[in-house]
């Protein structure tokens, strides 16, 4: 995929409400209003959120461990590129510049965010993606997720991912509102992906 690139931040990590071990990292467009949710797992959660709060574990983690062996190779990461999203699941690579010479690096796209961070590297995707699997958000919504007892407090029940099909894309609308209002960007990610499978 090619087009215009857009520059992404971090500006949450979120824990499902209704599923455990369930984790959203939620990228926004810098400059706009977009949000991206990426569902990703409890490991890569905590090696973003290690690194989002300056903390140092008293040995390295795997994403340390692989800072510090690029670094000790002269390797660094210029930027992540979040380049295509297929069935729900988006594809990253690491642009890497090695003396005078760019490479391209196929990663997880929760790893790639793991060393982005570390390495305070910039991230991008393509307009197109932003266009069909982000969420447009209002400017006053909180950076930062609640705790997961606050968002019980407020959490309605919701149909599990079966459930989605047999429901209208009018009603899958509403219900994404509603998810977002609570900040279930797992919930939101998956109601995005069902509304995106009928386009």
């Amino acid at each position: 995929m090619s087009g215009k690139k857009l520059e992404l931040e971090i500006v949450a990590l979120s824990h499902s409400v209704t599923q455990s071990h369930s984790y959203a990292v939620v990228l926004g467009e810098v400059n706009g209003v977009r949000k991206l949710p990426i569902v990703i797992g409890g490991f890569e959660a905590q090696a973003i959120a290690v690194a989002l709060e300056n903390m140092q574990p008293t040995r390295p983690l795997t994403h340390d461990l692989m800072k510090n062996m690029m670094s000790a190779f002269q390797i660094q990461l210029q930027e992540v590129l979040i380049h295509r999203i297929q069935e729900g699941i988006f594809y990253a690579k690491l642009i890497c510049q090695v003396g005078t010479e760019t490479m391209e690096i196929d990663s997880r796209t929760s790893d790639a965010l793991a060393l982005a961070v570390r390495f305070d590297a910039p991230i991008f995707t393509y307009e197109a993606i932003l266009d069909s699997a982000g969420l447009q958000m209002d400017e006053n919504t909180p950076k930062t997720a609640g705790t997961e007892e606050e968002k019980k407090g407020k959490s309605k029940v919701t149909p599990q991912k079966n459930e989605l099909s047999g429901m209208s894309i009018d009603e899958l609308q509403t219900m994404l509102e509603e998810v977002l209002e609570q900040e279930d960007y797992i919930r939101a990610a998956q109601i995005r992906d069902e509304i995106n499978s009928r386009k």
